[in-house]
């Protein structure tokens, strides 16, 4: 069932065909309005009219058409009477792929469906609004819709008319000032929200949620649930207070001109950032909210930070984001950061309620349309300010001096592998001491690489960098994850000694777990299935037609390619540990239970990722295992007993395949396996005997 889904995924089908379309669908005005028998054109944004029944005004029509998680719009067509009451809610368009992929559609539909007897504008002036009784998976989604549904129960209340236009102001960087953290505080450009559980608790028993347990362990309710700063760092007053000068220049170089930046730093047991984000995703734990729109921040828009400037407190989260250009989000005018908390209500089912805290500038930062009379010193940055010449290292210099002890673990690791390679010759005389050494290094890979450091590779970073070669390519954005870089570097560097199996044998977490477990199975005597040459020939080319696919798809949609990228289960079983939707979950448990009757089956049939590195392993110039004439033809030890069948019934080891386990060069030098070893030995014996008994007696 498995290969079928993934089959159904990767391959041209009718099913794929759907996915890259959109579900859109007709509606008649039944469907939303009961009562109704026409309706006006639709206009504005969000787009209204005005329900009818036999000529007379019953209420209105709305349709919401904000962009979801796969940037096109989310249509949903809603009816509401004049006490605004939600009369009806369909959803007659969307194209978003997280919908088509392991979460059913009536999900989407079921959640909309729950808006009908509300009613929005009255839940939000009560706060009600907060519950959000979101999609499981689909968490971006069920905002997006939630916010357009809201926003038209308001425009509705106003009578159709839109929020009357504001004359822009502007933002004035005023010359740098130090800052103590109390005074920026008071004076509201640092903004705080403290919660603790007790509080978040009552949030949710407030939407009917109760407590989390037997699902979660249940806080005491003075603990802190989070206690969360945020500040606008565009202006150096507040940016370099905070940050420091030299990481303060670091975030203008960041910037383009005129954009803004936000700065989020908390301290408690929720993050903000939420432990399933990964590179490529969205930040769904929280969003910006201005003029009745919600921005969303994807994760090219972020930056992590260790610290903050001197004489500012310690949090155990701070995150740096650049904010969209456009116009989409203006600094001179008050927003708002709602923060959303979740609470699981069964085995796979959550509830989410959030909590928001609001923000506007000093008026000292903003230089109003009407005149006024701005001081000099108000306008323009000090000559000693501007001719400052202190500057410090580019970002990814204080990543990699923050990640330091990492980084030398990390490389000791590789310079240690790199000498088992090289040295193999006299390892391989000690075939217990490899075998111990390899088991261990597989433990290292899984526990510390995979469980400590994060640093599981995937096929996106691939895609990622080959997209960057195409494109605007820049050495920074590669080198900000250090570990990763250095994990990388070392693999490019292996194809040309020793092709894919440095890193797949040796380096790869999910690699290693899959190893380390059918090891364990074969203690207990599960069953080992050999699938034969013939079929395995051919299975292991499928991997590349999955990489080439994603490839292609890339091209079209970095976001399709990734999403499709979920066939690695690297993501939910390293890096998130099984904490995902159940879908993830299934598919991952399901490869790890095959690998324990067929050695690494995953990684010899359907990983992309061994697939990208194999190719340019083919370009590998030295040949460091050896091989002796008569294997395949006298000898066939080494192929029966190669766990991933990397050696050919000719003998010759398929480099693409082949994980550098050192399994057949351990059998390369034993006299008790090796047959061609074994007649050498044989005939030294024979000679020996031979000569013994012509020798005279003494």
């Amino acid at each position: 069932m498995g290969l079928l889904w993934i089959l159904t995924l990767c391959l041209p089908s009718p099913v794929l065909a759907r996915e890259f379309g959109a579900y859109e669908v007709p509606v008649q005005p039944a469907d939303v309005f009961p009562d109704a028998d026409r309706f006006d054109p639709l206009n504005g944004a969000p787009a209204m009219g005005t329900a009818y029944k036999q000529d007379k005004p019953v209420g209105h029509i709305f349709l919401t058409s904000d962009i979801g998680y796969s940037g096109k719009p989310i249509e949903v067509l809603g009816g509401m009477n004049r006490e605004g009451i939600v009369t009806g809610a369909k959803v007659i368009k969307h194209a978003e792929p997280i919908l088509l992929i392991g979460i059913p559609e009536q999900k989407l539909f079921d959640f909309v469906h729950r808006y009908v007897g509300r009613n929005p504008l009255k839940e939000a002036e009560a706060g009600a609004r907060q519950a959000i009784d979101a999609i499981s998976g689909a968490t971006v989604t069920a905002i997006v819709i939630n916010d357009g549904i809201h926003r038209a129960a308001r425009k509705i209340a106003r009578g159709g008319q839109a929020e009357a236009p504001v004359a822009k102001s502007t933002l004035l960087d005023p010359p740098f000032k130090p800052k103590a953290w109390n005074e920026m505080l008071g004076e509201g450009t640092v903004r705080r929200l403290t919660l603790n559980h007790g509080e978040v608790d009552a949030a949710f028993h407030k939407i009917g949620a109760g407590s989390g347990e037997p699902y979660i362990k249940v806080m005491p309710p003075q603990e802190l649930f989070i206690d969360l700063h945020v500040a606008l760092v565009t202006p150096a007053e507040i940016g370099q207070n905070l940050l420091g000068a030299a990481e303060y220049a670091n975030l203008k170089e960041w910037l383009a001109p005129n954009q803004q930046a936000l700065l989020i730093m908390a301290n408690g047991t929720y993050s903000f950032r939420g432990s399933g984000f990964v590179r490529g995703g969205i930040f769904d734990r929280f969003k910006i909210n201005q003029d009745g729109n919600g921005i969303l921040l994807h994760d090219y828009q972020y930056r992590r930070m260790r610290d903050l400037g001197a004489g500012m407190p310690e949090f155990e989260e701070i995150g740096l984001f650049k904010m969209p250009e456009g116009g989409l989000f203006d600094p001179t005018r008050s927003w708002s950061m709602e923060l959303l908390a979740q609470r699981p209500i069964g085995p796979i089912e959550k509830t989410f309620t959030s909590f928001s805290l609001s923000y506007t500038l000093p008026e000292r930062f903003l230089q109003r349309p009407a005149p006024v009379v701005v001081p000099p010193a108000a306008q323009t940055q000090t000559a000693s300010q501007a001719d400052d010449p202190e500057s410090g290292p580019p970002l990814w210099q204080r990543m990699w001096q923050d990640k330091m002890g990492d980084i030398i673990v990390l490389s000791v690791s590789l310079i240690l592998l790199t000498l088992i390679f090289f040295f193999q010759e006299l390892l391989i005389t000690h075939p217990r001491l490899v075998t111990n050494i390899r088991r261990a290094f597989l433990l290292f890979s899984l526990i510390w690489i995979g469980g400590y450091a994060q640093a599981q590779l995937s096929v996106v970073n691939v895609l990622t960098f080959l997209h960057a070669l195409m494109g605007n390519f820049r050495w920074e954005f590669f080198l900000i994850e250090p570990l990763i870089f250095i994990l990388w570097s070392a693999t490019a560097l292996s194809l040309i000694f020793w092709g894919r199996g440095a890193f797949c044998g040796w380096l790869c977490p999910f690699g290693a777990l899959t190893e380390l477990l059918n090891l364990v199975a074969q203690k207990f005597k599960v069953p080992q299935i050999r699938i034969p040459f013939a079929w395995h020939e051919r299975l292991w080319a499928f991997k590349y037609v999955l990489f080439m696919g994603l490839l292609a798809i890339s091209l079209s949609s970095m976001a399709t390619a990734e999403m499709l990228a979920e066939i690695e289960p690297f993501k939910t079983v390293v890096l998130l540990r099984f904490d995902r939707e159940w879908p993830y979950v299934l598919w991952a448990v399901g490869l790890l239970g095959v690998g324990l009757f067929i050695e690494r089956f995953f990684c010899r049939y359907l990983c992309p990722l061994g697939a990208a590195i194999a190719i340019p392993g083919r370009m590998r110039v030295f040949a460091w295992l050896k091989r002796r004439r008569q294997c395949g033809d006298l000898c066939s030890n080494c192929g029966n007993e190669c766990g991933v069948q990397a050696i050919q019934p000719n003998g010759e080891i398929h480099p693409n395949e082949c994980i550098y386990c050192l399994h057949c060069q351990l059998n390369y030098v034993n006299e008790a396996v090796c047959p061609t070893l074994i007649m050498r030995k044989t005939r030294r014996e024979r000679r020996a005997s031979a000569s013994k008994e012509e020798s005279p007696s003494v």
